[in-house]
């Protein structure tokens, strides 16, 4: 607690040290004081600097193991007298204390300085996310705007949908709050929103509406041509991220394609030699391979311009108009429910036996319930069976492919499935543009949307078609327009059909000519699947790319795996010197160089399909089936194509 209170009287005298840490803090929405984030700061920079203390005491004793040993030092060219007592067993223990201190001060100060950086990386990243659905955000209040709701009703309005869009409405429940919390007006809750918020878009736009507010001018018409604005900018952002995933893409084909295949060339000739090339071989593929790839897996999601996901919650209403009124429990009726709860367990599940794959297609996860036991039987299947050879290398080699099977055996069914669900998402997110522009001309001609849904039942929209005679049928059974487009929204789930339906529904309870609003919603669904698509076509190339470069892989390893270890296994070692270069010839455990080249193999065509999965499609499930298609081919290649020798 003293320390607490030091840090807050350490800012007092300083305050302007700390602004833009400050401003940081308020734009990331920390929910965190200042004195509070430092105080935080200087506990993990104390642990950050015990860690690297650790490892400095190792660094410290191999140091002093070196030197005791005179195994490494710089060459003493001016001949000068070195003390005996230098190396006695208190200056060791010196050195070992000294390195200890040197690391802590160093870990410290890193991890304090990182932590005072993460308020701004917050920050920027809020920033693209905000950005990235403002153009959204603006029609919704476009279309609450047009059917004559006021500002404060609309910034209400977002905030209640801040699941659906995002950072954007977060930004804009700080209006609602310090309307009803600090009594501020809208005008001037909206300018301290442009004081705190990260992005410099919606500060822009903030400031402009202010200005339409305050010269009394039409907010409709400024909506709408914002609109059009962003929608055209949205294009200009994604020229740049893609721009950024090309640079990634051949950042990560240099670094842990051609450059691992580079280190393993030189480790085999290593291991030739009698070097300790199967340890490094060992850090590469188990180590160096993994590692490096969610490295990258984890920076194409932080630079990745994703859509937000989205959740509608359901809300239920109690009333209380007839709360007076005696209401007589009536008994007997249980085995009435008990009855109903039977028939809905035996529906489903007649359903789910009729329909046995669609389950799996609406929730691809549900595919683990049946391939992760059947993976692991499998795999104690083998494992009993497999007698328990006293070479370990060849136990390795006899279970390993099975392994891989096991695996396979969980991957593919959830490929293929996830590859239906998005195959089927996509087609109809991609007839949104056109349903929402016939449902804008018939409103136009005076047609009422319930009416408009009526008739575009009788439309050819493809799979869409089926969504809408639901949406009818709801609509016929009692629901309102409003509840079954809900109910279209939970059976897609997608972020883009979440804002249309939003958007329609929010448009529909404010006024019932809603044509120009659907206009609107089309072109900016349009504009999605315009971006959606030349985003696939840009990285299309990538993906090509990554496959090609695995077969660049996998060729070369296959060249070393049957041409190079058949010479090191046949080797003649009559001869060779006991000392020199070539003193360990003869002594290289091939079968072992020949696993790890093909685990090698594995390890990347795994990680090499996620990351074509998630440049490709933004989607590491979506990389799934391009890690099994790779799997395969390494099976097959080495299973039947290329002989380890022994």
């Amino acid at each position: 607690m003293k320390v607490r209170n030091f840090v807050k009287k350490w800012i007092q005298r300083n305050p302007m040290r700390y602004q833009d840490l400050h401003n940081d803090l308020v734009a990331a929405r920390v929910g965190m004081t200042l004195d509070e984030y430092l105080w935080r700061a200087v506990q993990i920079a104390l642990l950050t600097g015990v860690l690297f203390a650790i490892l400095g005491f190792f660094i410290g004793t191999f140091i002093t193991l070196t030197i005791s040993i005179g195994a490494v030092g710089i060459y003493n060219i001016f001949n000068l007298q070195i003390p005996t007592t230098f190396f006695n067993v208190s200056t060791l223990v010196y050195i070992k204390f000294f390195s200890s201190l040197v690391a802590f001060i160093v870990g410290t100060f890193l991890g304090y300085t990182v932590i005072l950086k993460f308020p701004g990386i917050e920050k920027s990243s809020r920033s693209i996310k905000i950005n990235l659905t403002l153009h959204n955000t603006v029609a919704y209040m476009y279309a609450m705007r047009k059917g004559g709701a006021e500002l404060m009703v609309i910034f209400r309005a977002l905030s209640d949908n801040a699941n659906i869009y995002g950072e954007v409405a977060l930004e804009f429940r700080q209006v609602v709050r310090d309307a009803d919390f600090f009594g501020y007006d809208v005008v001037s809750a909206m300018r301290h929103l442009t004081e705190t918020t990260p992005s410099e878009k919606l500060k822009n736009f903030l400031e402009d509406l202010l200005s339409i507010i305050e010269s009394g001018g039409n907010m409709s018409d400024f909506f709408a041509n914002r609109v059009r604005m962003y929608q055209e900018e949205a294009r200009f952002e994604q020229k740049q991220f893609l721009n950024i995933l090309s640079l990634v893409a051949e950042s990560y084909v240099t670094l842990f394609v051609a450059g691992p295949l580079f280190l393993i060339i030189i480790m085999v000739v290593m291991g030739m030699m009698g070097g300790s090339a199967v340890f490094q071989l060992t850090m590469v593929t188990y180590a160096f391979l993994p590692i490096g790839s969610v490295i990258f897996i984890l920076l194409i999601d932080l630079i990745s311009i994703k859509a937000e996901t989205t959740e509608r919650y359901m809300k239920m209403k109690v009333l209380h108009e007839y709360s007076d009124v005696r209401v007589v429990q009536k008994c007997g009726e249980e085995a009435h429910f008990k009855q109903l709860k039977r028939y809905d367990r035996m529906r489903n599940f007649i359903h789910f036996l009729r329909h046995p794959f669609e389950s799996f297609v609406i929730n691809v996860n549900r595919t683990f319930f049946v391939t992760v036991p059947i993976a692991i039987l499998y795999a104690i299947m083998v494992l009993w069976t497999v007698p328990h050879y006293a070479n370990l290398e060849t136990y390795i080699d006899v279970i390993d492919d099975h392994l891989i099977i096991a695996l396979l055996i969980v991957l593919i069914p959830y490929a293929i499935f996830y590859s239906l669900y998005a195959r089927k998402v996509l087609a109809i997110q991609g007839l949104i543009p056109d349903f929402l522009e016939r449902m804008a001309g018939i409103n136009q001609v005076g047609l009422t949307i319930a009416q408009a849904i009526g008739i575009m039942v009788n439309t050819n929209l493809g799979l869409l078609s089926y969504e809408i005679k639901k949406i009818k049928c709801d609509m016929d059974w009692g629901a309102n327009f409003t509840e079954a487009l809900i109910r279209f929204e939970e059976r897609i789930s997608t972020p883009t059909i979440a804002r249309t339906v939003t958007l329609i529904t929010k448009a529909s309870e404010m006024s019932g000519r809603i044509g120009e609003v659907l206009t609107i919603a089309a072109s900016d669904a349009n504009m999605s699947e315009v971006l959606k698509k030349e985003r696939l076509a840009e990285m299309f190339i990538y993906t090509a790319i990554v496959y090609l470069s695995f077969l660049v892989f996998i060729f070369v390893i296959g060249v070393l795996t049957t041409q190079f270890l058949p010479v090191l296994a046949n080797v003649n070692t009559a001869g060779v010197p006991a000392t020199g270069a070539l003193k360990g010839l003869g002594q290289v455990p091939v079968k072992t160089i020949g696993r790890l080249l093909y685990h090698a193999c594995l390890v990347q065509a795994i990680f090499s399909g996620l990351i074509a999965g998630q440049m490709g499609e933004s989607s590491i499930s979506a990389g799934v089936k391009h890690s099994c298609v790779l799997l395969i081919i390494s099976l097959i290649t080495f299973n039947y194509f290329l002989v380890v020798p022994g």
